[in-house]
C-alpha cells in the first residue's frame, strides 16, 4: 500500500485509538514499561504502542510499522492535550471518574476476590488501577471530542468522490462476501407469577434491612447486577438523565437514606436507597434481581414471533411494519428492522456474523426469515427472527456498486488532512520529547522538531 493511501485510512487508526476499550489496554498480566514520548503533560508509554500493534496485527495488517503506530498515539495524545485547553469541550471528569470505578467494579465481579484481581493485571492496589481505567477514558473522550471539534464541517461532493474512486481505485481493497439482515427482536415476557416471586423476594429483603441488615451487605448478597454488587449496591455521583427512568425517578423522590419499594425496569426489579443528593448530582445504592426467562417464558415469546411470521408471509404485514410494531430492539425497530454493519452501512460481511445467526442463516436465500430463536443481547436472553434481506457477493469496489462506502472514504481523507493541518500548526508551540529508541524513524509530521534545531 503505498504512503498516500496510507494517509487516506489513516482515520481508520484514530478511530482504533479512540475505540479501545478498558479490556483491550489492561490485559492480565502485562506491566507497563517505559515512556516513549511526550507531549505537552501527555505521555505515551512503550506498552501503548505495543498494545496497537499487536491489535493491528488480531485485525489482519500486515504492514506493522512501529514508528508509524507511536506517530498515530502522538497525534491523539496532542488531540487530548489540546481538548483539555479547549472551553468549548465540557469538562467530564467527575462523570469519567465514576465510570471509570464502575468498570472496575465490574472486572472485580469477574473475579473472586480484589487480591487475585490485581495480581492477575500487575497493579500493586486498586488505587493504582482505577487511575489506570480513568486514564484511559479521559483519552477516549477528550481525544473523540477534539477531533469531533475540528472535523465536524467535513464533506465532500460527487465530483470529488469521484476524484478520490479515480486516484485510488486500482489499491482499494476487494468487498468480501456480504449480506444484509434485518430482525425483529424481543425481551420474554415474565408471567405473573414469576413477576410477584420477584417483588415478594425485594419486599423481603428490605424487611431484613429494616430488622439490622444492612443495605450494602444485602446488596452484595443478592443484588444480581455486577457492575455495583461487589461494592455494596452503590452508584457515585450520578447525574440526572444517566440512569434508567424508573431508577431515577424512585431515586429522586427519596429522603435521604430512604428505600424504595419495588421498582421495574428494563433490566429487572430493583429497591433504590438514596444515600445523599446534590443539585444535579446524587449517590444511590439499588440491588437488582435481573428478569431473567424461564425455558416456558422464552417457548410462548418464540411462538408469538412465529406467528409474526406468518402474517408476514400471507402477506398480511410486511417484515418492516411488523419490526416497528412488535420489535424491542431500540436500535433497529424504526429503521424496518435493519442491522447495521462496522460502517453504519447496511452491509455486512458474512465472516463476521456470529456464530448463532450464522447457524440460523444457513441455507437461506435472499428475502428469507428465519424461525425465532433465543440469543443473548447484552447479556439479556432475546428471542429473535431474521430476514435475509439481501446477499451481496465479494466484488472489486467500483462507483457503481460501492458509491457509499467510497464516499465515507473520500470523507475520511479529508478529516485526517484537517487533523494534520491542525497538528502541524501545534507543533511549534507544544512541547514533545520522543524517546531515544525512535530516533530512525520517518515520521509525517516534523515531531522532533529538525528545522528547529538547525
Amino acid at each position: 500500500m503505498t504512503n498516500k493511501l496510507k494517509i487516506t485510512f489513516l482515520l481508520g487508526i484514530f478511530m482504533m485509538i479512540f475505540s479501545s476499550n478498558m479490556n483491550a489496554q489492561l490485559k492480565p498480566g502485562e506491566l507497563v514499561d517505559g515512556i516513549a514520548a511526550v507531549i505537552g503533560d501527555e505521555i505515551v508509554l512503550e506498552s501503548d504502542v505495543n498494545e496497537q500493534m499487536n491489535y493491528a496485527k488480531q485485525q489482519g495488517a500486515s504492514d506493522t510499522d512501529k514508528c508509524e503506530f507511536l506517530e498515530n498515539l502522538i497525534s491523539n495524545k496532542l488531540l487530548v492535550y489540546e481538548a483539555k485547553k479547549d472551553t468549548l469541550i465540557e469538562n467530564r471528569s467527575a462523570a469519567i471518574k465514576e465510570q471509570a470505578n464502575a468498570k472496575y467494579r465490574q472486572l472485580l465481579s469477574q473475579f473472586p476476590d480484589e487480591k487475585t484481581m490485581l495480581t492477575a493485571y500487575k497493579f500493586r492496589n486498586g488505587f493504582e488501577m482505577k487511575n489506570a481505567i480513568e486514564k484511559i477514558d479521559i483519552d477516549q473522550y477528550y481525544g473523540q471530542a477534539k477531533y469531533q471539534r475540528i472535523t465536524e464541517k467535513a464533506d465532500v461532493t460527487p465530483n470529488e468522490v469521484t476524484d478520490f474512486y479515480n486516484l485510488y481505485k486500482m489499491q482499494l481493497p476487494e468487498v468480501k462476501d456480504e449480506i444484509s439482515l434485518a430482525q425483529i427482536m424481543m425481551y420474554p415476557k415474565l408471567t405473573e407469577v414469576h413477576k410477584e416471586d420477584l417483588i415478594k423476594r425485594l419486599k423481603k429483603i428490605k424487611q431484613d434491612i429494616a430488622g439490622g441488615e444492612t443495605f450494602e451487605s444485602q446488596a452484595r448478597i443478592y443484588s444480581e447486577d455486577e457492575g455495583s454488587a461487589a461494592n455494596g449496591g452503590l452508584y457515585k455521583n450520578i447525574y440526572k438523565g444517566q440512569m434508567v427512568k424508573p431508577f431515577e425517578a424512585a431515586a429522586l423522590n427519596l429522603q435521604e437514606n430512604e428505600i424504595s419499594d419495588p421498582i421495574e425496569s428494563e433490566f429487572g426489579y430493583h429497591i433504590v436507597q438514596l444515600i445523599k443528593k446534590s443539585g444535579k448530582v446524587y449517590d444511590a445504592r439499588h440491588i437488582l434481581l435481573k428478569a431473567t426467562p424461564t425455558d416456558e417464558e422464552i417457548k410462548t415469546a418464540k411462538a408469538k414471533l412465529d406467528s409474526i411470521k406468518g402474517l408476514i408471509l400471507e402477506g398480511k404485514m410486511t417484515f418492516k411494519d411488523a419490526a416497528y410494531r412488535f420489535s424491542d430492539d431500540k436500535k433497529t425497530k424504526f429503521n424496518a428492522g435493519i442491522i447495521a454493519g462496522a460502517d453504519g452501512s447496511d452491509k455486512i460481511e458474512r465472516e463476521s456474523i456470529p456464530g448463532s445467526i450464522s447457524y440460523e442463516l444457513a441455507g437461506l436465500n435472499k428475502g428469507d426469515i428465519t424461525a425465532a430463536f433465543e440469543d443473548e443481547d447484552n447479556k439479556r436472553k432475546v428471542v429473535k427472527m431474521i430476514k435475509q434481506e439481501d446477499v451481496i457477493p465479494a466484488h472489486q469496489i467500483t462507483l457503481e456498486t460501492d458509491y457509499n462506502r467510497i464516499k465515507q472514504m473520500a470523507l475520511n481523507k479529508k478529516r485526517n488532512e484537517m487533523i494534520e493541518k491542525f497538528v502541524n500548526a501545534q507543533l511549534p508551540t507544544t512541547f514533545i520529547s520522543i524517546d531515544g529508541r525512535y530516533d530512525n524513524c520517518k515520521f509525517k509530521a516534523n515531531w522532533k522538531k529538525e528545522s528547529i534545531k538547525k
